[in-house]
């Protein structure tokens, strides 16, 4: 398959980077914005462009060439991709970024630096990148990814050209997971619509059943709110959950980098690490590394709560508009006891808690203490 098949609903956008991809090399523009929601995919779509850009056959052979292999798989030596497991993107790695936009391409056509999720830049870091954005080195190609062009600095998106990515259909959701998954197509369909088009939460529901089970309990607890004693019950809940998956996911992550660190030195699991390995193998998943991604997952797991939480007042909207032949319900599940809240609520108490949900979101943006937003949200959320 080519490097664009495994995205899914971005035909235009595909379409679009295919040609420039076969183009003439003079015409192509330096400087990239792709955005869109989270889950639509926006680094995976930076990773395949950048592959096409560089592979010779342009990402459109069945079989992938090595190139297009080593680009997605994060190893080819012209392609830098800068991510971060912490809230931020730090000043320094931005700096050491720019020292390699410099460096003129070893192997390829081009040197190609993708950063995702631009928007977590502060300014004064934002700033620092802003002159290698207006005026890339010769060989240079800038692809930064970001939610949405109005999370980015105006300096940095007025420099860019700006892509905006489509939030993929449900049943191109599930068509995927059920390809790329091994889902039966009943969970892939159940997934992809509680996903509302996040690929990678389609995933997740799909192939972790706590996750699902996880947000089950949520949805119910929610609906079942009465009394602030039930607000303060889930929201423990919820934080010790979204504690335990991120602790399991930091784990796992730490797992995989000792892992491949012995794969790369040649050592056997458990085999005892040389002496002269060892300061490398102490940088490696150090303690303060594990515990900066499991604060990060936290954050995720509790944004994906906030969406979910979001959903069941989204259903109730659609009902007491009498939308739901054209636009559906989420919560097809809880369908009764949604029925029942859009009665007991009227329109403006469905779109107030939606407010009250995105108040909880700031909050914890501006590191509120979690487990006291979700008490107050939740009691705000009781009918």
């Amino acid at each position: 398959m080519s490097v664009w098949d495994s995205l899914v609903g971005q035909k235009p956008v595909v379409d679009m980077f295919s040609r420039i991809a076969q183009g003439d090399p003079s015409q192509i523009t330096q400087s990239w914005l792709i955005c869109g929601p989270p889950g639509s995919g926006r680094s995976n779509m930076a990773r395949a462009f950048a592959a096409a850009l560089e592979s010779p056959d342009h990402g459109m052979s069945a079989e992938p060439t090595r190139v297009t292999q080593q680009v997605l798989a994060g190893t080819h030596p012209d392609v830098t991709v800068l991510t971060t497991n912490k809230v931020t993107i730090g000043i320094d790695q931005v700096r050491d970024i720019i020292a390699t936009s410099e460096q003129m391409p070893a192997t390829a056509p081009w040197r190609i630096i993708i950063i995702e999720d631009v928007d977590r830049m502060l300014e004064r870091t934002t700033n620092v990148l802003l002159k290698e954005i207006e005026e890339p080195s010769e060989r240079c190609i800038w692809l930064l990814c970001a939610p949405s062009a109005q999370d980015v600095l105006p300096t940095i998106r007025s420099r860019c050209r700006v892509v905006n990515l489509a939030v993929p259909s449900t049943a191109a959701v599930a068509d995927f997971l059920v390809s790329n998954t091994g889902a039966e197509p009943k969970i892939a369909q159940r997934a992809a619509r509680l996903s509302e088009g996040h690929i990678g939460i389609a995933r997740l529901y799909a192939t972790n059943e706590r996750v699902m089970s996880d947000r089950d309990e949520l949805i119910v607890g929610v609906l079942n709110l009465a009394r602030a004693s039930d607000a303060v019950l889930l929201a423990g809940n919820l934080i010790d959950n979204a504690k335990g998956q991120a602790e399991a996911d930091a784990n796992e992550w730490a797992g995989k980098q000792e892992a491949e660190f012995r794969r790369i030195n040649g050592l056997a699991e458990g085999e005892r690490i040389p002496p002269k390995l060892r300061g490398a193998f102490n940088q490696v998943a150090k303690k303060d590394d594990v515990k900066r991604y499991s604060t990060r997952r936290t954050r995720d797991v509790l944004d994906r709560a906030l969406n979910s939480v979001a959903s069941i007042y989204r259903d109730v909207a659609v009902l007491q508009n009498n939308a739901e032949d054209s636009v559906g319900l989420i919560n097809l599940e809880n369908r009764t006891a949604i029925t029942e809240l859009s009665v007991r609520l009227n329109r403006a108490g469905a779109v107030a808690r939606l407010d009250e949900v995105a108040h909880a979101r700031k909050r914890l943006a501006g590191n509120g203490n979690p487990l006291l937003t979700f008490e107050a949200l939740f009691c705000a959320l009781i009918p």
